[in-house]
């Protein structure tokens, strides 16, 4: 693989930045503090991760400018160049790892149903597009349309991006060959597209035979689809600073527990996650029945996991708690803290998600901003609690808004943790 020299030197010149930052002693104290909390020890203060952001509302001074010619190249230096802008605009408890990823390459089939869609007009130029899903789903003979996965590893492709990468970046930072990390299994995420949201919510009244056959179906499509990346060793441990589902980094040494084989990493040497985003308005009942006993095919795979997403689940501890090896929980904007706080207890990782609709306001409001998030500290005193700022679709262009955002919260969570 040819890198030209000036891609070159604007990669290893991001790398060093990089690796001094990586190198600095605060990170260990940080992996320590979100190790103590996802193992449930002691309390700590709430620990704050902010992802899914609106990049292309925050460009400051070129911070995010990519200037590499090449796409290979230009792909690394965007990573690079976010990384970079978070740890110094907002980053609340990042962890920046000493290594440099290359991750092993392989690709997959669908599962043959590709969302038909009708596009409201909304603000594209945010990303942000509303819509209408065409059901395709409509007998039970339709179960046919969903195809088993296969999935394909590229050994030679792996290789290649490896050794360009060592020889780019191994005299600054260690390189690092890295399977699948992170896993996201949301089998009605998939099956709601194909369905539509009112027709699939009406057939588990009226056809509650044939959602559950259906639902079996994707979930049994997930199983081949992990089953195949363990076969082919495109698995990698996830328990530092790796995202876990929808919440913070999975750090502790629980994980890989055993069997362990360093050479081939398992999906029960992993943390795993499931969610149901659209069983928001469903009742506990029937989120067990149409969902949850479903998604225990899956999560009982995982050595930890994590549950949820978007849907508020402080009225469904009852279910929850017969996942075995369950251990964060989303605390969606849409959860009476309270009950939430009183029913999660110091079980699980209250995994709170602020609102990010108050960085999207016309006026920004960085006190009411710092007054939802004091309240829901308050709330869920003496919990394990981790603040997940996600879901950014946009700042109004005002990237302060954001960088305030993280020092509130900073500023809160360290002040509820004395």
């Amino acid at each position: 693989m040819h890198i030209s020299s000036n891609d070159r030197d604007i990669l290893r010149r991001l790398a060093g930045e990089l690796a001094e930052i990586a190198a600095l002693p605060g990170h260990s104290e940080k992996a320590e503090l979100w190790r103590r909390l996802n193992q449930l020890e002691s309390p700590v203060r709430p620990l704050v991760y902010i992802n899914e952001i609106c990049w292309d509302e925050m460009n400051v001074d070129d911070e995010l400018t990519c200037t590499c010619r090449d796409d290979w190249a230009r792909a690394i230096e965007s990573s690079m160049r976010m990384q970079l802008y978070q740890w110094r605009r907002l980053p609340g408890d990042m962890i920046v790892p000493n290594f440099i990823a290359s991750h092993k390459v392989y690709s997959s089939t669908s599962m043959g149903l590709e969302a038909q869609v009708d596009l409201a007009d909304s603000d594209s130029s945010v990303g942000v597009v509303s819509r209408h899903f065409r059901p395709q789903i409509t007998k039970p003979q339709d179960i046919e349309k969903i195809k088993t996965p296969v999935v394909t590893a590229d050994p030679d492709a792996t290789e290649r991006n490896y050794h360009a990468m060592c020889d780019l970046f191994g005299d600054i930072m260690p390189v690092r060959l890295q399977g699948r990390v992170q896993h996201w299994y949301a089998p009605w995420d998939y099956l709601i597209t194909a369905w539509g949201v009112q027709e699939a919510l009406i057939d588990m009244v009226d056809r509650p035979d044939m959602v559950n056959a259906f639902i079996e179906r994707v979930v049994d499509c997930n199983l081949a689809f992990m089953d195949q990346l363990d076969e082919l060793n495109l698995l990698a441990l996830n328990n530092t600073c790796n995202r876990v589902g929808s919440g913070g980094y999975g750090y502790t040494d629980e994980l890989p527990g055993e069997p362990y084989d360093p050479d081939h990493v398992h999906l029960h040497n992993q943390w795993g996650c499931a969610t149901a985003q659209i069983f928001s308005e469903i009742s506990p009942e029937m989120h067990w029945e149409f969902a949850l006993r479903h998604e225990m095919r899956i999560l009982q795979r995982f050595g930890l996991t994590y549950y949820g997403c978007c849907e508020p689940l402080d009225i469904k501890m009852d279910i929850l708690r017969r996942i075995p090896n369950l251990r964060k929980i989303s605390m969606s904007p849409w959860v009476d803290p309270a009950r939430g706080a009183e029913r999660v207890g110091r079980d699980y990782v209250y995994s709170h998600k602020p609102n990010p609709a108050i960085l999207a306001e016309n006026r920004w409001r960085p006190d009411q901003a710092r007054a939802e998030l004091r309240d829901v500290l308050e709330k869920t005193r003496g919990c394990n609690v981790e603040i997940i700022l996600k879901d950014i679709s946009t700042v109004r262009r005002q990237p302060q808004r954001l960088w305030q955002w993280a020092g509130i919260a900073m500023e809160e969570t360290q002040r509820i943790g004395g």
